[in-house]
Protein backbone atom coordinates (compact mmCIF):
# COMPACT_ATOMS: atom_id res chain seq x y z
CA UNK A 1 0.00 0.00 0.00
CA UNK A 2 1.37 3.38 -1.22
CA UNK A 3 2.39 6.44 1.14
CA UNK A 4 -0.53 9.53 1.38
CA UNK A 5 -0.27 11.48 -1.71
CA UNK A 6 -1.01 15.63 -1.63
CA UNK A 7 -4.52 14.64 -3.76
CA UNK A 8 -6.89 11.53 -2.34
CA UNK A 9 -7.84 9.52 -5.16
CA UNK A 10 -11.49 8.79 -4.68
CA UNK A 11 -11.69 6.66 -7.99
CA UNK A 12 -10.01 3.51 -6.27
CA UNK A 13 -12.34 3.94 -3.03
CA UNK A 14 -15.45 4.14 -5.54
CA UNK A 15 -14.61 1.34 -7.85
CA UNK A 16 -14.13 -1.68 -4.91
CA UNK A 17 -17.20 -0.13 -3.38
CA UNK A 18 -19.13 -0.83 -6.41
CA UNK A 19 -17.17 -4.14 -6.68
CA UNK A 20 -18.17 -5.18 -3.21
CA UNK A 21 -22.27 -3.63 -3.68
CA UNK A 22 -22.65 -5.37 -6.66
CA UNK A 23 -21.71 -8.12 -5.10
CA UNK A 24 -23.96 -7.99 -2.51
CA UNK A 25 -26.30 -7.29 -4.78
CA UNK A 26 -25.72 -10.99 -6.53
CA UNK A 27 -26.40 -12.14 -2.61
CA UNK A 28 -29.70 -10.74 -2.44
CA UNK A 29 -31.05 -13.53 -4.88
CA UNK A 30 -30.50 -15.88 -2.08
CA UNK A 31 -33.26 -15.10 -0.26
CA UNK A 32 -35.63 -13.81 -3.77
CA UNK A 33 -34.99 -17.60 -3.96
CA UNK A 34 -35.97 -18.98 -0.78
CA UNK A 35 -39.27 -17.00 -0.66
CA UNK A 36 -39.98 -17.80 -4.16
CA UNK A 37 -39.95 -21.60 -3.40
CA UNK A 38 -41.79 -20.83 0.02
CA UNK A 39 -44.39 -18.99 -2.08
CA UNK A 40 -43.73 -15.90 -0.25
CA UNK A 41 -44.41 -12.60 -2.32
CA UNK A 42 -41.04 -10.78 -0.65
CA UNK A 43 -39.44 -12.69 -3.51
CA UNK A 44 -40.19 -9.63 -5.78
CA UNK A 45 -38.49 -7.33 -2.97
CA UNK A 46 -35.37 -9.37 -3.14
CA UNK A 47 -35.21 -9.40 -6.57
CA UNK A 48 -35.93 -5.90 -7.15
CA UNK A 49 -33.11 -4.95 -4.61
CA UNK A 50 -31.04 -7.12 -6.03
CA UNK A 51 -31.21 -5.68 -9.92
CA UNK A 52 -30.99 -1.97 -8.03
CA UNK A 53 -27.98 -2.77 -6.20
CA UNK A 54 -26.47 -4.92 -8.88
CA UNK A 55 -26.85 -2.08 -11.48
CA UNK A 56 -25.43 1.08 -9.07
CA UNK A 57 -22.91 -1.45 -7.71
CA UNK A 58 -21.27 -1.98 -11.80
CA UNK A 59 -21.84 1.37 -12.34
CA UNK A 60 -19.44 2.18 -9.58
CA UNK A 61 -17.01 -0.04 -10.84
CA UNK A 62 -17.19 0.81 -14.26
CA UNK A 63 -17.05 4.36 -13.73
CA UNK A 64 -14.33 4.44 -11.22
CA UNK A 65 -11.57 2.02 -12.91
CA UNK A 66 -8.23 2.36 -11.75
CA UNK A 67 -5.27 1.01 -10.09
CA UNK A 68 -5.28 -0.49 -6.91
CA UNK A 69 -1.39 -1.11 -6.12
CA UNK A 70 -0.68 2.77 -5.58
CA UNK A 71 -3.64 3.46 -3.00
CA UNK A 72 -2.00 5.46 0.05
CA UNK A 73 -2.97 5.65 3.64
CA UNK A 74 -5.37 7.73 3.48
CA UNK A 75 -7.43 5.99 0.96
CA UNK A 76 -7.52 2.38 2.34
CA UNK A 77 -8.92 4.65 5.77
CA UNK A 78 -11.59 6.49 3.79
CA UNK A 79 -12.15 3.21 1.47
CA UNK A 80 -12.49 0.98 4.79
CA UNK A 81 -15.52 3.13 6.42
CA UNK A 82 -16.87 4.04 3.09
CA UNK A 83 -17.72 -0.03 2.61
CA UNK A 84 -18.60 -0.27 5.82
CA UNK A 85 -21.43 2.47 5.78
CA UNK A 86 -22.95 1.66 2.26
CA UNK A 87 -23.21 -1.77 2.02
CA UNK A 88 -25.70 -1.49 5.02
CA UNK A 89 -27.41 1.43 3.52
CA UNK A 90 -28.32 -0.74 0.39
CA UNK A 91 -28.67 -4.26 2.27
CA UNK A 92 -31.57 -2.24 4.61
CA UNK A 93 -33.61 -1.87 1.39
CA UNK A 94 -35.00 -5.33 1.48
CA UNK A 95 -36.34 -5.04 5.14
CA UNK A 96 -37.73 -1.32 4.23
CA UNK A 97 -39.63 -2.33 1.80
CA UNK A 98 -40.22 -6.42 3.00
CA UNK A 99 -44.07 -7.43 4.78
CA UNK A 100 -42.95 -6.28 7.77
CA UNK A 101 -42.92 -2.64 6.26
CA UNK A 102 -40.07 -1.50 8.47
CA UNK A 103 -39.18 2.00 8.59
CA UNK A 104 -35.99 2.98 6.68
CA UNK A 105 -34.41 3.64 10.68
CA UNK A 106 -35.07 0.33 11.67
CA UNK A 107 -34.12 -1.01 8.45
CA UNK A 108 -30.41 0.54 8.83
CA UNK A 109 -30.23 -0.60 11.80
CA UNK A 110 -31.03 -4.25 11.54
CA UNK A 111 -28.24 -4.21 8.25
CA UNK A 112 -25.92 -2.51 10.60
CA UNK A 113 -26.04 -5.09 13.26
CA UNK A 114 -26.12 -7.80 11.24
CA UNK A 115 -22.83 -6.51 9.21
CA UNK A 116 -21.20 -5.45 11.93
CA UNK A 117 -22.35 -9.05 13.69
CA UNK A 118 -23.76 -7.08 16.46
CA UNK A 119 -26.83 -9.10 16.75
CA UNK A 120 -29.19 -6.17 17.97
CA UNK A 121 -32.37 -6.35 16.51
CA UNK A 122 -35.69 -4.81 16.21
CA UNK A 123 -37.54 -7.15 14.78
CA UNK A 124 -40.38 -9.21 16.81
CA UNK A 125 -42.33 -11.80 15.78
CA UNK A 126 -38.92 -13.88 14.06
CA UNK A 127 -41.05 -17.20 14.32
CA UNK A 128 -43.49 -16.25 11.95
CA UNK A 129 -41.43 -13.53 9.46
CA UNK A 130 -40.83 -14.89 6.35
CA UNK A 131 -38.01 -17.31 5.19
CA UNK A 132 -36.42 -15.21 2.84
CA UNK A 133 -35.89 -12.06 5.65
CA UNK A 134 -34.96 -14.77 8.36
CA UNK A 135 -32.12 -16.45 5.84
CA UNK A 136 -31.13 -12.47 4.61
CA UNK A 137 -30.42 -11.74 8.16
CA UNK A 138 -27.97 -14.48 8.40
CA UNK A 139 -26.39 -14.05 5.67
CA UNK A 140 -25.21 -10.39 6.06
CA UNK A 141 -23.89 -11.99 9.43
CA UNK A 142 -22.15 -14.64 7.48
CA UNK A 143 -21.41 -11.89 4.96
CA UNK A 144 -19.93 -9.72 7.92
CA UNK A 145 -17.75 -11.99 9.43
CA UNK A 146 -15.83 -13.05 6.91
CA UNK A 147 -15.11 -9.59 5.51
CA UNK A 148 -13.79 -8.74 9.83
CA UNK A 149 -12.07 -11.99 9.11
CA UNK A 150 -10.18 -10.73 5.91
CA UNK A 151 -9.97 -6.55 7.43
CA UNK A 152 -8.22 -7.61 10.67
CA UNK A 153 -5.40 -9.62 8.86
CA UNK A 154 -5.10 -7.84 5.73
CA UNK A 155 -6.23 -4.25 6.13
CA UNK A 156 -5.58 -2.87 9.97
CA UNK A 157 -2.20 -3.94 10.83
CA UNK A 158 -1.13 -2.29 7.29
CA UNK A 159 -3.13 0.82 8.97
CA UNK A 160 -1.59 0.03 12.26
CA UNK A 161 -4.93 0.71 14.01
CA UNK A 162 -5.22 0.59 17.93
CA UNK A 163 -1.60 -2.13 17.96
CA UNK A 164 -3.12 -4.65 14.94
CA UNK A 165 0.61 -3.82 13.73
CA UNK A 166 1.63 -6.62 16.07
CA UNK A 167 0.07 -8.94 14.03
CA UNK A 168 1.53 -7.16 10.74
CA UNK A 169 5.17 -7.48 12.05
CA UNK A 170 4.26 -11.57 12.67
CA UNK A 171 2.88 -12.07 9.09
CA UNK A 172 5.67 -9.79 7.47
CA UNK A 173 8.40 -12.43 9.06
CA UNK A 174 6.52 -15.54 8.47
CA UNK A 175 4.64 -14.92 5.32
CA UNK A 176 6.60 -15.60 2.57
CA UNK A 177 7.35 -19.65 3.35
CA UNK A 178 5.09 -20.42 6.26
CA UNK A 179 2.24 -18.36 5.65
CA UNK A 180 0.64 -16.57 2.58
CA UNK A 181 2.88 -14.47 0.30
CA UNK A 182 -0.70 -12.28 -1.25
CA UNK A 183 -3.76 -11.06 0.37
CA UNK A 184 -5.42 -12.89 -2.74
CA UNK A 185 -4.37 -16.37 -1.60
CA UNK A 186 -4.83 -14.94 2.24
CA UNK A 187 -8.75 -14.21 1.14
CA UNK A 188 -9.03 -17.72 -0.44
CA UNK A 189 -7.50 -19.54 1.98
CA UNK A 190 -9.25 -18.22 5.17
CA UNK A 191 -12.73 -18.52 2.81
CA UNK A 192 -12.36 -21.76 2.47
CA UNK A 193 -12.08 -22.36 6.39
CA UNK A 194 -15.17 -20.19 7.29
CA UNK A 195 -17.42 -22.22 4.53
CA UNK A 196 -15.54 -25.70 5.87
CA UNK A 197 -16.66 -24.77 9.63
CA UNK A 198 -19.89 -23.34 8.75
CA UNK A 199 -20.70 -26.89 6.83
CA UNK A 200 -20.16 -28.52 9.74
CA UNK A 201 -21.88 -26.32 12.36
CA UNK A 202 -25.00 -26.90 9.76
CA UNK A 203 -24.55 -30.35 9.27
CA UNK A 204 -23.53 -31.13 13.55
CA UNK A 205 -27.06 -28.73 13.84
CA UNK A 206 -29.15 -30.87 11.74
CA UNK A 207 -28.02 -34.20 13.61
CA UNK A 208 -28.82 -32.82 16.70
CA UNK A 209 -32.51 -32.20 15.75
CA UNK A 210 -32.86 -28.45 13.79
CA UNK A 211 -34.51 -28.35 10.28
CA UNK A 212 -32.46 -28.28 7.48
CA UNK A 213 -33.38 -24.54 7.26
CA UNK A 214 -32.89 -23.67 10.63
CA UNK A 215 -29.77 -25.83 10.76
CA UNK A 216 -28.32 -23.69 7.79
CA UNK A 217 -29.22 -20.05 9.12
CA UNK A 218 -28.05 -20.80 12.76
CA UNK A 219 -24.42 -22.07 11.51
CA UNK A 220 -23.94 -19.17 9.58
CA UNK A 221 -24.51 -16.26 12.49
CA UNK A 222 -22.64 -18.92 14.65
CA UNK A 223 -19.45 -19.08 13.09
CA UNK A 224 -19.51 -15.47 12.62
CA UNK A 225 -20.34 -15.33 16.10
CA UNK A 226 -23.20 -12.62 15.23
CA UNK A 227 -26.18 -14.34 16.60
CA UNK A 228 -29.34 -13.56 14.72
CA UNK A 229 -31.71 -16.52 15.37
CA UNK A 230 -34.88 -17.43 13.43
CA UNK A 231 -36.92 -17.29 16.02
CA UNK A 232 -37.48 -15.44 19.33
CA UNK A 233 -36.49 -16.87 21.76
CA UNK A 234 -33.24 -17.72 19.89
CA UNK A 235 -31.25 -21.03 20.84
CA UNK A 236 -33.93 -21.44 23.39
CA UNK A 237 -36.51 -22.07 21.24
CA UNK A 238 -34.96 -25.68 20.94
CA UNK A 239 -34.31 -26.21 24.30
CA UNK A 240 -31.78 -28.66 23.16
CA UNK A 241 -28.20 -29.59 25.25
CA UNK A 242 -26.57 -31.03 22.42
CA UNK A 243 -27.53 -27.61 20.06
CA UNK A 244 -26.80 -25.74 23.16
CA UNK A 245 -23.05 -27.36 22.95
CA UNK A 246 -22.56 -27.68 19.27
CA UNK A 247 -23.25 -24.18 19.28
CA UNK A 248 -21.29 -22.94 22.15
CA UNK A 249 -18.49 -25.37 20.48
CA UNK A 250 -18.99 -22.99 17.11
CA UNK A 251 -18.93 -19.87 18.79
CA UNK A 252 -15.93 -20.52 21.05
CA UNK A 253 -14.45 -21.48 17.13
CA UNK A 254 -15.25 -18.05 15.90
CA UNK A 255 -13.47 -16.32 18.20
CA UNK A 256 -10.02 -17.41 17.65
CA UNK A 257 -7.57 -16.60 15.20
CA UNK A 258 -8.45 -17.93 11.61
CA UNK A 259 -5.12 -17.46 10.40
CA UNK A 260 -3.06 -20.21 13.42
CA UNK A 261 -6.65 -22.46 11.48
CA UNK A 262 -4.48 -21.80 8.23
CA UNK A 263 -1.20 -22.93 10.06
CA UNK A 264 -3.02 -26.33 11.41
CA UNK A 265 -3.97 -26.94 8.30
CA UNK A 266 -0.64 -26.74 6.60
CA UNK A 267 1.16 -29.31 9.78
CA UNK A 268 1.41 -27.06 12.55
CA UNK A 269 -2.08 -28.52 14.46
CA UNK A 270 -0.09 -26.96 17.95
CA UNK A 271 0.08 -23.80 16.62
CA UNK A 272 -3.33 -23.03 18.40
CA UNK A 273 -2.37 -24.09 21.70
CA UNK A 274 0.98 -22.55 21.48
CA UNK A 275 -0.49 -18.70 20.89
CA UNK A 276 -0.65 -16.90 24.44
CA UNK A 277 -3.96 -14.92 23.35
CA UNK A 278 -5.63 -18.19 22.29
CA UNK A 279 -4.33 -19.82 25.86
CA UNK A 280 -5.59 -16.47 27.90
CA UNK A 281 -8.79 -16.96 25.66
CA UNK A 282 -10.10 -20.07 26.85
CA UNK A 283 -8.34 -19.44 30.23
CA UNK A 284 -10.79 -16.43 30.68
CA UNK A 285 -14.06 -18.67 29.32
CA UNK A 286 -13.30 -21.37 31.62
CA UNK A 287 -12.94 -19.09 34.65
CA UNK A 288 -16.33 -17.29 33.73
CA UNK A 289 -18.26 -20.50 32.59
CA UNK A 290 -16.94 -22.27 36.00
CA UNK A 291 -18.01 -19.45 37.95
CA UNK A 292 -21.55 -18.82 36.63
CA UNK A 293 -21.88 -22.60 37.09
CA UNK A 294 -21.31 -22.52 40.52
CA UNK A 295 -23.43 -19.67 41.17
CA UNK A 296 -26.18 -21.24 39.59
CA UNK A 297 -25.31 -24.56 41.85
CA UNK A 298 -24.98 -23.02 45.25
CA UNK A 299 -27.45 -19.64 44.48
CA UNK A 300 -30.21 -22.00 42.47
CA UNK A 301 -30.26 -25.43 42.84
CA UNK A 302 -29.64 -25.98 39.47
CA UNK A 303 -28.05 -29.49 38.67
CA UNK A 304 -24.65 -30.02 37.57
CA UNK A 305 -25.25 -30.53 34.03
CA UNK A 306 -27.72 -27.89 33.55
CA UNK A 307 -25.18 -25.37 35.36
CA UNK A 308 -22.56 -26.28 33.15
CA UNK A 309 -24.53 -26.11 29.71
CA UNK A 310 -26.59 -22.78 30.63
CA UNK A 311 -23.27 -21.18 31.73
CA UNK A 312 -20.88 -22.06 29.17
CA UNK A 313 -23.69 -21.00 26.15
CA UNK A 314 -24.25 -17.67 27.67
CA UNK A 315 -21.12 -16.82 29.02
CA UNK A 316 -19.46 -18.00 25.24
CA UNK A 317 -21.79 -15.90 23.53
CA UNK A 318 -21.65 -12.62 25.31
CA UNK A 319 -17.61 -13.02 25.68
CA UNK A 320 -17.57 -13.50 22.22
CA UNK A 321 -20.12 -11.06 21.24
CA UNK A 322 -22.66 -13.64 19.65
CA UNK A 323 -25.49 -12.60 21.20
CA UNK A 324 -27.38 -15.72 21.22
CA UNK A 325 -29.31 -16.62 24.67
CA UNK A 326 -31.09 -19.64 26.07
CA UNK A 327 -32.08 -18.24 29.14
CA UNK A 328 -32.80 -14.49 30.99
CA UNK A 329 -29.50 -14.47 32.16
CA UNK A 330 -30.31 -11.14 34.00
CA UNK A 331 -32.63 -13.18 36.62
CA UNK A 332 -29.22 -14.87 37.71
CA UNK A 333 -28.72 -11.86 40.44
CA UNK A 334 -26.66 -8.85 40.67
CA UNK A 335 -23.47 -10.52 40.61
CA UNK A 336 -24.15 -12.15 37.07
CA UNK A 337 -25.48 -8.95 35.95
CA UNK A 338 -22.43 -7.38 36.75
CA UNK A 339 -20.08 -9.94 35.34
CA UNK A 340 -22.27 -10.37 31.96
CA UNK A 341 -21.61 -6.43 31.57
CA UNK A 342 -17.72 -6.39 31.83
CA UNK A 343 -17.09 -10.00 29.81
CA UNK A 344 -18.97 -8.07 26.49
CA UNK A 345 -16.37 -5.79 26.32
CA UNK A 346 -14.13 -8.55 26.36
CA UNK A 347 -14.10 -10.23 23.30
CA UNK A 348 -12.08 -13.05 21.63
CA UNK A 349 -9.17 -13.08 19.41
CA UNK A 350 -7.57 -10.34 17.02
CA UNK A 351 -8.28 -12.07 13.12
CA UNK A 352 -11.55 -13.65 14.50
CA UNK A 353 -14.91 -12.70 13.99
CA UNK A 354 -15.42 -11.37 17.34
CA UNK A 355 -15.34 -8.15 18.82
CA UNK A 356 -15.07 -6.01 21.89
CA UNK A 357 -11.53 -5.14 23.31
CA UNK A 358 -9.77 -8.02 22.17
CA UNK A 359 -7.74 -10.39 23.75
CA UNK A 360 -4.59 -9.23 22.75
CA UNK A 361 -4.77 -5.94 24.07
CA UNK A 362 -5.73 -6.95 27.82
CA UNK A 363 -2.58 -8.71 27.44
CA UNK A 364 -0.21 -5.98 26.28
CA UNK A 365 -1.80 -3.96 29.33
CA UNK A 366 -0.73 -6.74 31.55
CA UNK A 367 2.22 -6.87 30.67
CA UNK A 368 3.25 -3.37 30.17
CA UNK A 369 1.65 -3.23 34.05
CA UNK A 370 3.97 -5.76 34.94
CA UNK A 371 6.92 -4.11 33.39
CA UNK A 372 6.20 -0.92 35.03
CA UNK A 373 6.27 -3.13 38.61
CA UNK A 374 9.41 -4.16 38.02
CA UNK A 375 11.29 -1.02 37.33
CA UNK A 376 9.65 0.82 40.44
CA UNK A 377 10.93 -2.55 42.69
CA UNK A 378 14.32 -2.66 40.72
CA UNK A 379 14.51 0.93 39.46
CA UNK A 380 18.29 -0.04 37.69
CA UNK A 381 17.15 -2.74 35.95
CA UNK A 382 16.07 -2.65 32.52
CA UNK A 383 12.91 -4.76 31.74
CA UNK A 384 11.32 -5.26 28.21
CA UNK A 385 7.60 -5.87 27.85
CA UNK A 386 6.98 -9.00 25.32
CA UNK A 387 3.97 -10.33 23.92
CA UNK A 388 4.03 -14.30 21.83
CA UNK A 389 7.22 -14.22 22.98
CA UNK A 390 8.68 -11.37 21.29
CA UNK A 391 9.60 -7.81 21.98
CA UNK A 392 6.82 -5.20 22.12
CA UNK A 393 7.68 -2.12 20.25
CA UNK A 394 6.64 0.87 21.72
CA UNK A 395 4.50 2.05 19.02
CA UNK A 396 2.58 -0.80 19.60
CA UNK A 397 1.73 0.37 23.33
CA UNK A 398 0.78 3.56 22.22
CA UNK A 399 -1.56 2.10 19.83
CA UNK A 400 -2.75 -0.21 22.83
CA UNK A 401 -3.41 2.48 25.20
CA UNK A 402 -4.67 5.13 22.80
CA UNK A 403 -7.34 2.42 21.52
CA UNK A 404 -8.45 1.89 25.24
CA UNK A 405 -8.77 5.49 25.84
CA UNK A 406 -10.40 6.03 22.82
CA UNK A 407 -12.86 3.01 23.47
CA UNK A 408 -13.78 4.40 27.12
CA UNK A 409 -14.31 7.93 26.05
CA UNK A 410 -16.57 6.88 23.22
CA UNK A 411 -18.53 4.54 25.26
CA UNK A 412 -19.05 7.64 27.76
CA UNK A 413 -20.03 9.85 25.15
CA UNK A 414 -22.33 7.29 24.02
CA UNK A 415 -23.88 6.75 27.05
CA UNK A 416 -24.67 10.13 27.66
CA UNK A 417 -26.31 10.58 24.63
CA UNK A 418 -28.26 7.83 25.26
CA UNK A 419 -29.43 9.55 28.73
CA UNK A 420 -30.12 12.64 26.72
CA UNK A 421 -32.73 11.05 24.81
CA UNK A 422 -34.56 9.65 28.05
CA UNK A 423 -33.17 6.20 27.89
CA UNK A 424 -33.12 4.82 31.93
CA UNK A 425 -29.48 4.25 33.03
CA UNK A 426 -29.23 0.04 32.38
CA UNK A 427 -30.61 0.40 28.56
CA UNK A 428 -28.52 3.44 27.66
CA UNK A 429 -24.97 1.63 29.57
CA UNK A 430 -25.91 -1.41 28.27
CA UNK A 431 -26.98 -0.32 24.88
CA UNK A 432 -23.89 1.96 23.93
CA UNK A 433 -21.38 -1.26 25.67
CA UNK A 434 -23.37 -3.88 22.88
CA UNK A 435 -23.23 -1.58 20.28
CA UNK A 436 -19.45 -0.46 20.12
CA UNK A 437 -18.39 -4.02 21.87
CA UNK A 438 -20.88 -5.50 19.20
CA UNK A 439 -22.32 -7.88 21.30
CA UNK A 440 -25.98 -7.87 20.74
CA UNK A 441 -28.45 -7.71 23.71
CA UNK A 442 -28.05 -5.68 26.33
CA UNK A 443 -29.58 -5.88 30.08
CA UNK A 444 -32.63 -4.25 31.79
CA UNK A 445 -36.13 -5.32 30.75
CA UNK A 446 -35.51 -3.31 27.25
CA UNK A 447 -33.24 -4.30 25.50
CA UNK A 448 -32.38 -7.60 27.64
CA UNK A 449 -31.54 -10.97 26.09
CA UNK A 450 -35.67 -11.36 26.69
CA UNK A 451 -36.53 -8.21 24.70
CA UNK A 452 -34.86 -6.24 21.78
CA UNK A 453 -34.45 -2.55 20.08
CA UNK A 454 -37.84 -1.99 18.88
CA UNK A 455 -38.89 0.61 21.57
CA UNK A 456 -36.03 2.57 21.43
CA UNK A 457 -36.29 5.94 19.90
CA UNK A 458 -35.37 6.67 16.36
CA UNK A 459 -32.30 8.85 17.21
CA UNK A 460 -31.10 6.32 19.72
CA UNK A 461 -30.87 3.88 16.60
CA UNK A 462 -29.24 6.07 14.47
CA UNK A 463 -26.33 6.49 17.52
CA UNK A 464 -26.39 3.30 17.92
CA UNK A 465 -25.59 2.12 14.49
CA UNK A 466 -22.76 4.90 14.53
CA UNK A 467 -21.38 3.19 17.68
CA UNK A 468 -21.62 -0.37 15.93
CA UNK A 469 -19.70 1.16 12.73
CA UNK A 470 -16.58 2.58 14.84
CA UNK A 471 -16.53 -0.15 17.61
CA UNK A 472 -16.45 -2.85 14.34
CA UNK A 473 -13.73 -1.18 12.40
CA UNK A 474 -11.55 -0.35 15.92
CA UNK A 475 -12.16 3.59 16.56
CA UNK A 476 -9.38 4.99 14.96
CA UNK A 477 -10.78 3.84 11.39
CA UNK A 478 -13.64 6.00 11.55
CA UNK A 479 -12.50 8.96 14.27
CA UNK A 480 -9.56 10.05 11.97
CA UNK A 481 -11.72 10.97 9.09
CA UNK A 482 -13.32 13.36 11.77
CA UNK A 483 -9.60 15.15 12.00
CA UNK A 484 -8.29 18.46 10.20
CA UNK A 485 -4.67 16.98 9.47
CA UNK A 486 -5.84 14.27 7.38
CA UNK A 487 -7.82 15.98 5.12
CA UNK A 488 -5.18 18.61 4.33
CA UNK A 489 -3.37 19.04 1.33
Amino acid sequence: MGVPTDVIDYRPVLMVAGLLVATLGVFMMIPAIVDLFAGHADWQVFAGSAIVTVFVGIGLFLSNRAELTEVGLREAFILTTVVWIILPAFAAVPFNFSELNMSYTDAFFEAMSGLTTTGATVITGLDGAPPGLLIWRALLQWLGGVGVVVMAIAVLPILQVGGMQLFRMESSENSPDKVMPRTTQIVAAIGSIYLLLTITCAISLWLAGMSVFDAVAHSMTAISTAGFSTHDLSIGHFDSAAIDWIVTLFMALGALPFLLYFRAVQGQPVALLRDSQVRWFLGILGLFIAAMALLQILRHGTGVADALRYAAFNVTSVMTGTGYATTDYGLWGGFAVCAFFFIMFIGGCAGSTSCGIKIFRFQVIFETARMQMLQLWQPNRIVIPHYNGRPLPDTAIESVMSFLFLFLLSFSLLTLALTALGLDFVTAVSGAATAIANVGPGLGDIIGPSGNFQPLPDTAKWLLSGGMLIGRLELFTVLVLFTRRFWQI
